[in-house]
């Protein structure tokens, strides 16, 4: 459920993520942003939903007021819901409001310090990885989940094969025979998802019992989100070159 606070300083953080009908993912989001609003005592944080659970987007932005708010998606890259349901909903928001939109959370370093520690509590021995993520229809995002491969595969010193549950291949299952038939016998999928949910049993699912757990309330995450807060709020974005496209070889923005 949403919650804020009423001594507020600057403008309103509104986090929206995708949403889930598993009560173990919404507790994971909550506690999510939870660790936000425990890094900015006074900020008036909250917290809705694009689908499947509630409150809504709009229905949250037509319940703040006056106030200036700065959506941040909680999503790992700039699908379909960033670059339409989001600015459709803000483009909704009463008129009065002045709302300003923060970039999705992918790619960032942070991204990879969370993944990283995952594998790491989850026993990872050394070898390779399947990032398993939840896929899209827009090139552009898929493209954001192999840059982080790229980067995860740099910080662990191991091949990090990229992987989708939807709308892409390889599927994740697909990846791990891949790197099986190479001769890799430790392969490790590492779900590229914020939390429990449909997405997340079905990476599960494709490890065959080799699986770190998702991103969750993972405190790096929580300081990326008020990164984004802080981005959006002075009008600066990250580098368009340096997040986006396949290929292998790009930079990530730093801004930690």
């Amino acid at each position: 459920m949403s919650t804020g606070r009423s001594g507020h300083m600057g403008p309103s953080l509104v986090a929206v993520a995708h949403g889930t009908r598993d009560p173990a993912g919404v507790a994971v989001t909550e506690a999510l942003v939870d660790q936000v609003r425990a890094l900015r005592p006074g900020l008036d944080v909250r917290l809705c939903y694009l689908g499947l659970t509630g409150p809504g987007l709009q229905e949250t932005l037509a319940g703040l007021g006056g106030r200036d708010t700065v959506v941040v998606p909680l999503l790992l890259g700039a699908g379909h819901h960033v670059r339409v349901d989001i600015p459709r909903a803000v483009a909704d928001a009463p008129r009065h409001l002045r709302v300003r939109t923060a970039s999705a959370l992918g790619p960032h370093p942070l991204l990879v310090t969370a993944l990283a520690d995952r594998l790491t509590e989850s026993g990872r021995q050394g070898g390779p990885v399947v990032l398993a993520a939840a896929g899209s229809s827009d090139a552009r995002a898929n493209g954001e989940t192999r840059v982080i491969a790229t980067h995860l595969s740099s910080r662990l010193g191991a091949p990090v094969v990229p992987a989708f549950l939807s709308a892409a291949r390889p599927t994740p299952a697909e990846a791990a025979a891949g790197l099986r038939a190479a001769g890799h016998d430790d392969v490790m999928v590492a779900p590229y998802l914020l939390g429990p949910g449909f997405f997340a049993r079905e990476a599960e699912a494709a490890a065959a019992g080799r699986a770190s757990g998702p991103l969750g309330a993972h405190a790096a995450l929580a300081r990326l989100v008020a990164l984004r807060y802080d981005e959006a709020r002075a009008g600066s974005t990250p580098r368009q070159d340096a997040v986006t496209g396949p290929g292998r070889g790009r930079r990530l923005p730093m801004g930690l």
